[in-house]
């Protein structure tokens, strides 16, 4: 590779660090930035290390290591955005350069370099780094497992190298479960049966260190385990059956969505390369059908098409559930950007001017389909960073595409990922803008002025989950269980489980404090409950006991 490639590779690299860290500060987004950010500073606060609480609630919907990192983070920079979201940049930031590594490992340099670029240029991946949720950190202990089994199974390779590169895989396994739970196993086992399956060689199953790898595996993974369920004998039950089985084969989460919910999100998520992406996968498949010894790509396309399976089969569904596929995407669609023709290349890029443009229109139109003053106001003050990430996106495109019409590859796969990062930079300006209504922080300046150590705080048919980070403090649930219920279960005097409870706590001496939505309001303000409004908006009010 000229070095001319890497300083501009690492003259990107820069830039993406630049406007991560740049946007890190941004106000924390209900519902997931609130609630891992909340578990964390409580962690932090408490010191208990071995029980999550959100809220103050016993909550094991998930494994502690985000928790852990952010925590850590907190007790070195203090609670803050920029602290919450640092562990999820650096996951993100280290899923590059893996990408990156093994690419370089399994095809070449310039393949890995091509791979690094399509992830930068994945408008999806490259926004969820910025965005407190634990599917990052997944991704990049998934990612890192199976390229250290690709890289333990290469031609060639020694006795010793293969078993340092297999240990790494094992801990990355157990660092995946402790991100994400049992699908951290589940992923790679799959994968790896099924191209032994397919190729009915079942050989790379006696290559897998299986003592040294599984002693790394239990060594990080089973103490937290086995301490939290020794500390918690609810735990077990809930998180193995309920958050695993029941989550998969029922509807118990109310996330219903169609077969197909992913795909496009997958290939939005790809969207300067989405036309290309279908061709890339077709062109790795097709490449390595005769292959002697390892096929890499059939791996990890193996890899992904069973992590899309899983989860359109599920019966709960949420869009970040498939970013764990964005990586080895990116190494596929890496080998196909330097092998195809670069004019083929420019026709599959140019049709995101399009979509850019489309964008731009959307966004303009947007504030006219609002249906109240205060979202129109919103709306319009996102406008202007909307417009300009359209903006970014289609001069981008269009540059890419005309340098691919004159056979300059590499500038053109560049300008590619730095229009992505650039527009992904201004839309998250453009959501800053939402934060009114996406955050509790408005809230939350009002109540600071009035927090006494001894004032009673309750949130009565609600749950804002970027609340308590903001005020440092916990609130009292009101006729609200959802998320909650198995730690209220073990904990019940953390709740008032009907109106009527907080309508007696309410009328005892001293100051309190109430958040609820417009409609709760209404009905206390009907059955007479004294109360003296000192903010509202059209998804809370914010009440104090005159």
């Amino acid at each position: 590779m000229s070095l001319a490639r890497r300083a501009f590779a690492a003259l990107l690299a820069v830039a993406a660090i630049a406007i991560a860290l740049d946007n890190s500060s941004r106000t924390l987004a209900n519902p997931d930035e609130g609630r891992y950010s909340e578990i964390a500073r409580e962690m932090a606060l408490s010191g208990d290390w071995v029980t999550p609480r959100l809220n103050g609630v016993k909550y094991f919907e998930k494994p502690p290591l985000q928790y852990w990192a952010t925590a850590a983070s907190f007790r070195i920079f203090g609670p803050s955005e920029f602290a919450a979201r640092l562990y999820v940049l650096l996951c993100g930031l280290a899923t590059l350069g893996i990408v990156g590594f093994a690419g370089r490992r399994l095809a070449g340099p310039e393949a890995g370099l091509a791979a690094v670029l399509a992830l930068v240029a994945s408008p999806y991946f490259m926004a969820m780094t910025g965005i407190v949720t634990l599917d990052t950190g997944l991704t990049l202990w998934t990612t890192a497992t199976f390229c250290a089994y690709l890289l333990a199974q290469q031609p060639g390779i020694g006795p010793r190298s293969r078993c340092r590169w297999m240990i790494a895989a094992w801990a990355a396994i157990a660092l995946a479960t402790l991100s994400k739970g049992l699908v951290g196993i589940l992923f790679p086992a799959a994968a790896l049966g099924l191209a032994c399956i397919l190729r009915r060689d079942f050989s790379p199953l006696a290559r897998m260190e299986w003592r040294r790898g599984l002693a790394v595996f239990f060594a990080l993974a089973a103490p937290w385990f086995v301490m939290v369920s020794l500390a918690n004998p609810e735990f077990a039950r809930f998180f193995f059956v309920h958050e695993h089985f029941e989550r998969f084969l029922t509807t118990t989460h109310r996330r219903v969505e169609p077969w197909y919910y992913f795909i496009p999100i997958l290939l939005a998520g790809f969207l300067p390369w989405m036309l290309a992406l279908p061709f890339a996968i077709r062109h790795a498949w097709r490449e390595e059908a005769q292959a002697p010894g390892p096929r890499p790509m059939r791996f990890v396309l193996l890899y992904a098409g069973f992590v899309l399976a899983f989860f359109s089969a599920s019966g709960s569904k949420l869009p970040a559930y498939i970013l764990p596929i964005f990586p080895p995407l990116a190494l596929v669609l890496g080998r196909y950007l330097v092998a195809v023709p670069a004019r083929r290349l420019a026709t599959m890029v140019a049709p995101t001017i399009l979509v850019a443009l489309a964008l731009g229109v959307a966004a303009w139109q947007a504030p006219a389909n609002t249906k109240d003053e205060w979202s129109r106001v919103l709306y319009l003050e996102a406008r202007p960073w909307t417009v300009a990430a359209a903006a970014y996106l289609g001069a981008a495109s269009a540059i890419a595409a005309v340098l691919l019409w004159r056979g300059r590859r590499w500038i053109a796969l560049a300008v590619t990922a730095g229009g992505v990062v650039l527009a992904i930079d201004a839309l998250e300006d453009a959501y800053e803008k939402f934060s009114p209504r996406q955050s509790g922080l408005v809230v939350a300046k009002r109540m600071r002025p009035l927090l006494a150590p001894t004032t009673r705080l309750y949130s009565v048919r609600h749950y804002d989950q970027t609340l308590p980070f903001y005020i440092g403090r916990t609130l009292r649930l009101v006729d609200y269980f959802d998320e909650f219920e198995t730690g209220l279960k073990a904990e019940p005097r953390l709740n008032l489980p009907t109106l009527g409870e907080f309508i007696a706590d309410w009328l005892r001496p001293g100051d309190a404090l109430a958040i609820m939505q417009p409609g709760t309001y209404e009905t206390l303000q009907y059955l007479g409950l004294p109360m003296q409004a000192i903010h509202e908006d059209p998804r809370r009010v914010l009440v104090r006991k005159p």
